[in-house]
């Protein structure tokens, strides 16, 4: 019997299985690099926040219900984009989104920051301030993004840095099937520990082109 069939069978399944693996690694580098944009604001106008329709509660699978706090609505651009795993909003928040508008959408002024994102917090370095602190904290968030549909919970993944992005939900708390909870904010201004949106996304569309 030819032991030499197996060890190139082996050899064959192997060399699939990295060729595989290396499509998917270089599919997600292409799927995720950032857009590059020219010069200029490119979303505008300032989010939109009002009272709820409802504030009864919603199952959001997996044994999280979300309260409605505001219903919300927002044209920005995409910062940076991470994916969680294993913490406890995961299972319904998968992906949060750094997001800015206003100067904080404009190329120009992005040249100057490093931007990133761990730990459910977005964060940026600038050596030399574009445009005041204030303006810098008041027109960037951290959005953790609970998808409403299939639909937008593509739409999420697909999300790259540089893109324009139309967002419509509710900014919601969120109660854990562990008796653990979150907090939305529900203001554009505030930093640190609790400044996240937590948002019930209903739509998450791409702008322009």
């Amino acid at each position: 019997m030819s032991r030499d069939g197996g060890s190139g069978a082996f050899r064959g399944w192997r060399g699939w299985l990295f060729a595989t693996i290396a499509l998917v690694v270089v599919y997600q580098w292409v799927a995720s690099r950032p857009l590059q944009r020219r010069p200029g604001v490119l979303a505008p106008d300032e989010p939109v926040q009002t009272a709820p329709p409802s504030t009864d509660p919603v199952d959001a699978g997996h044994g999280y219900k979300v309260i409605p706090r505001a219903h919300f609505s927002a044209t920005v651009r995409v910062l940076a984009r991470e994916r969680y795993y294993i913490d406890p909003l995961a299972p319904i928040a998968p992906v949060d989104l750094a997001v800015g508008w206003g100067r904080m959408s404009d190329s120009a002024v992005l040249a100057s920051f490093d931007i990133s994102q761990s730990n459910r917090f977005y964060y940026w370095h600038a050596d030399e301030l574009p445009i005041p602190r204030g303006e810098i904290e008041s027109h960037s968030a951290n959005w953790h993004i609970v998808p409403a549909s299939a639909a937008v919970d593509r739409a999420l993944r697909r999300a790259r840095p540089g893109e324009v992005l139309q967002v419509e939900g509710s900014l919601v708390d969120v109660e854990g099937p562990d008796g653990g909870s979150a907090r939305t904010s529900l203001r554009r201004d505030d930093t640190g520990a609790g400044a996240c949106e937590i948002i019930l996304a209903d739509r998450l569309d791409p702008v322009g082109g």
